[in-house]
């Protein structure tokens, strides 16, 4: 969505012209609107240059985005990080409500908090969207939230795909895809080896549901699985505490400790989207090692109560499907943990995603590491 963004129908170039000798059949009559697809990528430019960070260089060929990586000379040893995912069936409740750009923003920071689970810095982020037409004010709304995102995340919008899918997609349905760049200190990349019996385990507050567990909730609230529900507390529900609640970006809570890496001994961070608790914690400890969460520490947003009082749900069961109100798991040293959460706080309050929450919920001590008798989580 820079220099290099494309729109076409299958991922690829079409090449050449898009109509076929003398009075034949056009694309467009095929359902790929080329003429419509530029004018969108026009529409887009000020979003996209919006996110344009030190290092970009925009005066290419247009087929690939550039990046100057000069800076990294000051690192000893540099690793480049990846992760690319999706926002899921969430998308549904876009289209359901025709709001778009609060996807885009979950789209980023699904990717994004992913890296920050290593520690890296996230640099260039390209996003894929396929759709059965290309509406331009539903695109336009869906690249300003993951303009908004990137430059939440400090990272730069590099590039981008929408292709139009005629016949293969309904027309207004659609599908998001995101892929983040970054770079971290090999001697620095957090990845849990150095979690110890006795560290502390401390919760990053989500903004609620994220973008994980919409199939269940679809499940619940939704007619069919797919249609609006009739009761007007229901739509406003979806609407206002899980739609228009995009997933945290915790990238400008996180720089800051990571910049001060002599203050803070972080050893471990898990990221809890799909699997909730009991999937992605373990990813984090060795084999020796369990995490035990007290339940009367964690602080669990009253919308979980009334997914799981719907459904009905078990509560190890929203466990494993749900953030719970923990939008990620940081481990460090015990005797860190209360002057980290104090260092944190105040930038939890100036998070744009968090910033109007009453009161705006804040990091806490949640648990311990213990040695390992039975599962790898155990909430008590």
């Amino acid at each position: 969505m820079s220099a290099n963004q494309n729109t076409n129908s299958s991922g690829t170039n079409p090449g050449g012209s898009s109509r076929v000798s003398g009075d034949g059949l056009s694309y467009r009559d095929a359902g790929v609107d080329t003429h419509g697809g530029q004018d969108f990528v026009r529409a887009i430019r000020d979003s996209v240059a919006s996110t344009h960070i030190p290092g970009v260089l925009t005066n290419t060929a247009g087929f690939g985005g550039l990046f100057d990586l000069s800076f990294l000379k000051a690192y000893r040893q540099p690793m480049l990080v990846t992760s690319t995912d999706g926002v899921g069936t969430k998308l549904r409740l876009a289209q359901l409500f025709d709001r778009h750009d609060t996807v885009g923003i979950d789209l980023v920071a699904m990717c994004v908090n992913d890296l920050l689970a290593t520690g890296a810095r996230p640099l260039q982020f390209l996003d894929y969207i396929a759709c059965g037409r290309l509406d331009q004010a539903r695109m336009s709304a869906i690249v300003s939230g993951i303009a908004a995102g990137c430059r939440t995340a400090g990272c730069v919008l590099a590039g981008g795909e929408t292709a139009e899918h005629p016949d293969t997609m309904q027309p207004e349905d659609y599908d998001l895809a995101g892929f983040v760049v970054g770079v971290a200190e090999q001697d620095r990349i957090i990845d849990g080896q150095r979690i110890a019996a006795g560290d502390a385990i401390v919760s990053l507050p989500s903004s609620g549901i994220h973008s994980n567990g919409l199939s269940l909730v679809r499940r619940i609230f939704l007619r069919d699985g797919m249609h609006l529900p009739e009761e007007r507390a229901d739509c406003e529900f979806l609407f206002n505490k899980i739609l228009l609640r995009p997933t945290v970006i915790y990238e400008p809570i996180l720089r800051p400790i990571f910049n001060d890496s002599h203050k803070f001994d972080i050893r471990g961070i898990a990221n809890i989207t799909g699997g909730g608790f009991y999937e992605n914690i373990p990813r984090i400890l060795k084999s020796e090692h369990a995490a035990r969460i007290e339940r009367s520490r964690l602080v669990v947003p009253e919308l979980f109560a009334r997914i799981s009082e719907r459904g009905p749900v078990s509560e190890r069961e929203m466990f494993s499907v749900f953030n719970m109100g923990t939008g990620m798991v940081i481990v460090l040293p015990a005797d860190q943990a209360a002057m980290f959460c104090e260092t944190v706080n105040p930038l939890l309050r100036d998070h744009p995603v968090l910033l109007n929450d009453d009161p705006v919920p804040e990091a806490r001590v949640i648990g311990r590491i213990v040695p390992r008798s039975n599962e790898a989580v155990e909430i008590v």
